[in-house]
């Protein structure tokens, strides 16, 4: 078997076999195939694509490539949730709380943020003393003691996806949904957790643009799911506006804390009580209705919020941000962005709304880049809401200020106007259970 028969075959549009996937991986994480052979083979599956079952084999073969956890000690079915990322997103911060405080083992590995997206770990940083980098062992010993771990994911979790991912980068290879689907659900089987939840997002400020790209998206993952013997569902959010208000890292902990108190925005707070009760149903058994009804419990009683406390305290985390927001990162410059016209907020382009965050010191242009915790955009109004000339629009958060009018200009460009109020579209497009 040569890389150059593999490369052939998938050329001729021919489906790989198990044993020439794993031979691929195998070779290629080791360094043994050189990268350029790996990209060949990379450009032919994103012309010629794969099969359920070649697209199965390659996630199977990524996932073994390293690390895998193994939660068999945890009590119960543990549960992982992922979204393909988007502006505001900071679900994690919500659901993963009220699904543990509601029996769900939650064990996490979770990323940093690139571009105008946002990481959980970035987020969870902005809470003074908290410590993302644990070690496998002490994730699910803390997992064991109290039911909730998020921890960033190891260089040793899936190495063949994090090597092929940054070949895919800069070969042109990235928007291939085989390729896409195995790069996450690799990373989701290593991590070991026996129930997966996906929020594939679609829109101006998502990966996928559109619904029906979303939908393959989340199919493939849901097969690859069935094949692996994990328990999945997925569901299709629209990321055509930042979720909740609040755009950053520290005023996105805020906003989460507002959802664990009872709560926060309308829009942030049915997502993550869909989401985690889609965690709590594929854990303990529940139909959804059933299963959202204690999620909501959770949030009411106050329970959710503590499992947030004590996550923070497992993980050195200053608490008392948790009782008290305000003691969170500050930026020293607020700036306000006022209105160009009167009228309604028609639409919004959510991606340049991430950029101006990430040009604030919110988000990163290259991975080496550091992130200010206390950099973001608090947003006033919402596509639908009537306004003013002249009343606030936003508020840009920064101590850079010499970046402020490059980042309100950015964020009033990304801003459709209209004499009459838009036809709302639902924030959950869909719920998806079955491949």
């Amino acid at each position: 078997m040569t890389m150059y028969e593999i490369i052939q075959a998938k050329r001729s549009g021919r489906a790989l076999t198990r044993e020439q996937i794993s031979f691929f991986v195998r070779g290629f994480t080791a360094g043994d195939i050189p990268d350029y052979q790996a990209a060949a083979l990379l450009m032919a599956i994103c012309l010629r694509g794969m099969t359920a079952r070649e697209t199965a084999d390659l996630t199977l073969a990524m996932a073994a490539s390293g690390d895998r956890l193994d939660l068999s000690s945890l009590p119960g079915v543990p549960v992982d949730k992922h979204s393909t990322g988007g502006v505001g997103d900071k679900t994690t911060l919500i659901v993963a709380p009220a699904a543990a405080a509601c029996g769900v083992p939650v064990c996490k590995m979770s990323g940093r943020g690139l571009g105008h997206t946002g990481g959980t770990i970035d987020k969870l940083e902005a809470i003074p003393g908290f410590r993302t980098s644990l070690t496998p062992r002490q994730a699910i010993v803390q997992t064991r003691r109290i039911g909730l771990c998020v921890a960033g994911q190891t260089g040793r979790l899936a190495p063949a996806d994090k090597k092929m991912y940054a070949l895919r980068d800069v070969t042109a290879t990235v928007q291939s949904l085989p390729l896409i689907a195995s790069s996450i659900m690799s990373k989701k089987i290593a991590a070991g957790c026996r129930g997966i939840v996906l929020d594939v997002k679609f829109g101006s400020g998502a990966f996928m643009k559109t619904r029906r790209e979303a939908e393959q998206l989340a199919l493939q993952m849901l097969r690859i799911g069935k094949r692996a013997g994990r328990r999945c569902a997925a569901v299709l959010s629209d990321m055509d506006r930042p979720l909740g208000y609040a755009v950053g890292n520290a005023v996105e902990v805020a906003e989460a804390v507002e959802v664990l108190r009872g709560g926060g925005p309308a829009d942030l707070r049915a997502l993550c009580v869909t989401l985690a009760g889609l965690m709590v149903g594929l854990s303990l058994g529940l139909p959804r209705e059933q299963a959202e009804q204690r999620v909501t419990a959770a949030l009411a009683d106050g329970s959710a919020l503590e499992k947030l406390r004590q996550l923070c305290a497992a993980q050195g985390g200053d608490v008392r941000c948790i009782d008290d927001p305000s003691r969170l990162p500050q930026a020293a410059c607020r700036i306000e962005v006022p209105a160009p016209q009167s009228g309604y907020l028609l639409a919004v382009d959510t991606e340049q709304i991430g950029l101006a965050a990430m040009l604030l010191g919110a988000g990163r242009r290259t991975r080496g880049d550091a992130i200010d915790p206390a950099a973001g955009i608090l947003l006033r109004k919402k596509p639908g809401n009537a306004v003013q000339k002249g009343e606030p629009l936003a508020v840009l958060l920064t101590d850079r200020p010499d970046a402020a009018a490059e980042a309100a200009a950015k964020l009033t460009g990304a801003l459709r106007f209209g004499a009459a109020p838009p036809t709302a579209a639902p924030l959950i497009a869909a719920v998806l259970t079955e491949a």
